[in-house]
């Protein structure tokens, strides 16, 4: 395994700046995936880390040797594409042992790392079959595969399940994650899909118009998240935003609290608020917002999704529009009216012009 380490990157497209004064540090063994939205910059920074895309500026270092204007041959990593990429005409042992056929490995070697390999991926009973005759999964198992044979210092991964249905990509993520578990390898996964990101990352890098918003374990970007953006882009349904003020200091007979003002929406938030007094914004996420007959809040139900194991009900409280996931059969209907509370231990405020987290 090994470390990347990323100086001051700046990649550009013409005149434009895709990417610029970029640090990262990947530690060895870790699993670390670049998170956005389409167009954020994480597969182009993926892509300058394998040596596909020339830099500008910067550096990048892999396993302590400078690797910036190295060939993608000599910088000791193996890479997944979105698209499988198979030869048609070529077996799946033959696609698997391709490279290393090429750079003149020699033959025992190879059918050791090839059988591991698909041992590995229980791709051993298909060794001898072609890819027209293999499923998506199964493809998309080869092509780690074909990465995996190199044992390689690093592993690339851009967006490899996205071509796949709901339950492959469910089914190949498990994979990947006790793949990485086994092989304890520097991986670095791109992917716009916050499942992904969460269940398989040690460490999410959240992104946004070529720079870094956020970099944490999956906890701490979805509990604390950075900035508005991050709050917004990660959890499903998104977290709810309600512009309003904070008020001062409200001194009762056993503690101190700070309240928030929206309209009909008050809430007394936590003693451990520091926020100055003034405009503010409040983020709750929806599982954070609990239907009990003795909540202090009033709404009435403005849609029901069912979910299978749980609803999630949309309120209107004073104008506010807010999703609330409810785990309980409760049968609900639009119109209702609800009482609410909100785990205000929970609750996240941002600067209402910057969006960062106060």
């Amino acid at each position: 395994m090994s470390n990347v380490v990323l100086r001051k990157l700046c990649i550009t497209r013409g005149s434009n700046q895709v990417i610029r004064d970029l640090d990262l540090h990947i530690e060895p063994g870790e699993f670390l995936v670049l998170l956005g939205p389409s167009g954020c910059g994480k597969s182009t920074l993926l892509h300058s880390i394998a040596g596909l895309i020339d830099l500008a500026g910067g550096a990048i270092e892999i396993g302590g040797r400078d690797m910036s204007h190295a060939d993608p041959s000599e910088r000791g990593i193996g890479m997944v594409f979105q698209s499988y990429a198979l030869y048609p005409t070529m077996t799946v042992e033959k696609n698997m042992s391709f490279g290393l056929r090429i750079s003149g490995a020699p033959k025992a070697e190879i059918g050791r790392r090839v059988r591991k390999a698909a041992e590995m991926l229980q791709l051993e009973a298909l060794l001898d079959r072609k890819p027209a005759q293999l499923s998506g999964g199964q493809r998309q198992r080869v092509a780690i595969g074909r990465a995996l044979v190199r044992e390689a210092g690093v592993y690339l991964f851009d967006e490899p399940l996205s071509n796949l249905d709901a339950k492959l990509r469910a089914e190949l993520r498990r994979e990947l994650k006790l793949l990485h578990q086994t092989l304890g390898s520097t991986m670095i996964y791109v992917t716009h899909d916050q499942a992904e990101a969460m269940t398989l990352a040690t460490r999410i890098v959240v992104m946004q118009g070529g720079r870094i918003q956020q970099i944490g374990t999956p906890g701490e970007v979805y509990e604390k998240p950075a900035n508005r953006f991050v709050a917004g882009f990660l959890g499903s349904p998104s977290m709810n935003f309600v512009d309003g003020r904070l008020e001062g200091e409200l001194h009762t007979a056993n503690s101190t609290k700070r309240r928030f003002s929206a309209g009909a929406l008050m809430l007394d938030l936590a003693p451990d608020c520091i926020a100055p007094p003034g405009p503010v914004t409040i983020a709750v996420r929806p599982e954070d917002i609990h239907l009990t007959a003795d909540g202090m809040l009033h709404a009435d139900v403005t849609l029901v999704e069912p979910m299978g194991n749980h609803q999630v009900v949309w309120l209107d409280c004073g104008g506010h529009q807010l999703a609330s996931i409810v785990h309980d059969p409760r049968p609900l209907r639009v119109g209702q009216a609800v009482r609410f509370g909100i785990d205000v231990g929970r609750v996240s405020l941002f600067d209402p012009t910057d969006g960062k987290r106060l």
